[in-house]
């Protein structure tokens, strides 16, 4: 890969040399950069440094890009539950803390070696690492994700995605009291200059819109029905801390004190498409995990 040199300037003296790199290297994270500086990828003078190194004007900085690991795609028994399946499409239901792809970090366990052990044929288009893949949903957030078993399936769910005629209804509970029964969230959301592994409502960001509705109150708790028109990363979650209600159990975007079911209430409740090939219009629906239930429930309790 590429050898990037990089002088620091008057603005950025005194900044970490963790922070200072990905604002002016966005294609890099933070994280790459902070492994790459432990590893010595990264220099500063032709030499070593620390992650919390604070940059001095006149700096050199030496970006020597690791070439990428090449991961090989094992296919796992990890009992997925495939809701339908057909010659050209499938519907399965992701749990919570599985990642949708294979990646440096997360090279086995993800839905990608599930769907290889369990599937016949998969979509080539997006590559070793996602096969079938046409859209997804954080490691922490539950629900159904649509699989494309080959190419031209795979166009023509793309097509309906960037078309927005794809039906996503999540189920999200939140914190505070939402005191109007619908609403309309118009605000777009790009990297969050401030931390470059969050995403925010930025004025320079993507477009992104999210409706929902809410369907009970329990005080100081609201659970909502939230449906994306665009697919922006963490949209929902972005959205409603954007408004004041972030996502119960949400370590990025919600508060510390929150009620804990291992990640973010959030569940991909409604998935509905126009089938590739039939062209038929298909919906399915899955219930909230147990836990989550469970949450939702206890809370009914606390409210009788």
């Amino acid at each position: 890969m590429s050898v990037v040199t990089y002088e620091i300037t008057e603005e950025q003296q005194g900044v970490r040399i963790d922070k200072c790199l990905p604002e002016q290297f966005p294609q890099w994270s933070r994280t790459q950069i902070q492994d790459w500086i432990k590893e010595q990828f990264i220099l500063v003078n032709e030499q070593p440094v620390k992650v919390k190194y604070k940059v001095q004007a006149g700096d050199v900085v030496t970006i020597d890009e690791p070439e990428p690991v090449e991961l090989d795609v094992v296919p796992e028994n990890l009992h997925l539950n495939i809701v339908y399946e057909d010659a050209d499409v499938l519907v399965v239901e992701k749990p919570k803390g599985m990642v949708v792809h294979p990646s440096a970090g997360h090279p086995s366990g993800t839905l990608v070696n599930g769907l290889m052990y369990q599937v016949n044929d998969l979509s080539g288009i997006n590559g070793v690492l996602r096969p079938g893949i046409v859209h997804r949903i954080d490691k922490d957030t539950t629900g159904l994700l649509i699989v494309a078993k080959h190419d031209e399936s795979h166009v023509d769910l793309v097509n309906q995605l960037v078309a927005r005629s794809v039906k996503r209804q999540y189920v999200a509970l939140v914190h505070g009291h939402i005191p109007h029964k619908k609403g309309e969230i118009d605000a777009p959301i790009g990297r969050d200059p401030r931390e470059r592994q969050n995403m925010a409502v930025v004025d320079d960001g993507k477009e992104a819109f999210t409706t929902f509705t809410v369907l009970e109150q329990f005080g100081e708790y609201t659970l909502v029905q939230c449906e994306l028109d665009t697919g922006r990363t963490h949209q929902i979650r972005v959205h409603m801390q954007y408004i004041g209600h972030p996502i119960v159990g949400d370590p990025k975007y919600g508060p510390k004190k929150t009620l804990d079911i291992g990640g973010q209430a959030l569940h991909a409740q409604t998935v509905g498409f126009v089938h590739p090939m039939t062209k038929e219009y298909m919906e399915f629906t899955s219930p909230l995990p147990e836990p989550f239930e469970a949450l939702v429930e206890s809370l009914r309790e606390k409210m009788s």
